[in-house]
């Protein structure tokens, strides 16, 4: 299949992973002086798109070293054990936690049945293929790797999962933050630059370590940041201001309709109005229906992981639907 590519600075290419729809989830390819790796590579029914990114940039299959996956949900790591029969030199490379979840997939498979169901899982992500063992490095905090003639730094970064990473490259002033760094679509890019909204998905967000990895990455002073959805954005400082602000925002109204009934519908009401403001006061120019549809699957997300966190601190009030 033709994939779509994004050509960025310093051998970065991102592919449309074609997840959902275009435009929603980028694989990132990084080459140096002959090899390459993977950063996150999308669903199974992303594989053939990713192989003829391979192609078109005249890469060889047995050149990519690595598949570095930031985290084990299934946008980003899906359609990894499927891709990696097709790379023969290429190991995975995971968070500690993260890593068996990659040689046997079988809770990984239950914890995403239990998000979707089980119809919508296999139309979505299809049959999860594990991985050898041998070909699977679990990675530690500040861990230092080779690709081609750079070196990239892997630091972990809990908040959205405890099994997150981020990809520092160092040199170029650039991270690859899996979802860390919040969401960006390009189409409610404006004048203004780019519009940020964090991911609070199930099951592990976690407010203060979100803040707490977002600081981290801040403390480095990148001039880019390569998000899964969508690429590339700038204007840092901005962006990660927002996000905190944000993360504080909606952990306050999950705690405010905790003890609700149904906590969902007014967490998604309230953050729908949040997104709303702010992409207006940013210059935002879809009509609200729009924009809405823009927001919806984060929406549900969001508010799935943000009732998990209340269940799992307890503040979740007693007659509250758990699920959405």
């Amino acid at each position: 299949m033709k994939p779509t590519l994004y050509r960025h600075p310093h051998g970065i290419t991102a592919v449309d992973a074609e997840y959902l729809y275009p435009g929603h989830a980028a694989a990132h390819i990084i080459v140096d002086a002959g090899r390459a790796a993977f950063v996150d590579v999308g669903t199974n029914s992303s594989v053939p798109y990713l192989l003829g990114a391979l192609d078109e940039l005249g890469i060889g299959r047995e050149a990519v070293d690595y598949l570095l996956l930031t985290h084990v949900h299934l946008d980003h790591a899906g359609g990894a054990g499927t891709l990696m029969r097709e790379l023969p030199n290429a190991r995975a490379l995971l968070h500690p936690r993260g890593a068996p979840h990659m040689i046997d997939p079988a809770r990984l498979i239950a914890g995403s049945q239990a998000v979707y169901g089980e119809e919508r899982f296999r139309r979505m992500y299809g049959e999860l293929l594990p991985i050898a063992p041998e070909r699977v490095r679990a990675v530690a905090d500040g861990e230092r790797i080779r690709l081609g003639g750079r070196t990239l730094e892997l630091l972990h970064a809990p908040g959205h999962a405890q099994h997150h990473y981020v990809i520092l490259d160092r040199a170029h002033a650039s991270i690859f933050s899996g979802d860390t760094f919040g969401i960006s679509y390009r189409a409610l890019d404006t004048e203004k630059g780019a519009f940020i909204t964090p991911s609070t998905v199930p099951t592990q967000f976690d407010p203060q370590q979100h803040i707490a990895s977002i600081d981290r990455m801040l403390s480095l002073r990148p001039e880019s940041i390569y998000l899964m959805h969508f690429s590339r954005v700038s204007d840092i400082p901005r962006l990660g201001d927002s996000l905190k602000e944000q993360i504080g925002a909606l952990a306050r109204m999950a705690r405010a309709h905790a003890a609700d009934a149904d906590p969902a519908s007014g967490i998604r009401a309230d953050m729908l109005a949040l997104w709303r403001t702010l992409a207006r006061a940013h210059g935002c120019r879809l009509p609200d229906g729009e924009l809405e549809h823009a927001f919806d699957g984060d929406l549900t997300l969001n508010t799935q992981g943000l009732i998990a966190w209340l269940a799992r601190t307890g503040e979740l009030g007693r007659g509250a639907k758990v699920q959405p």
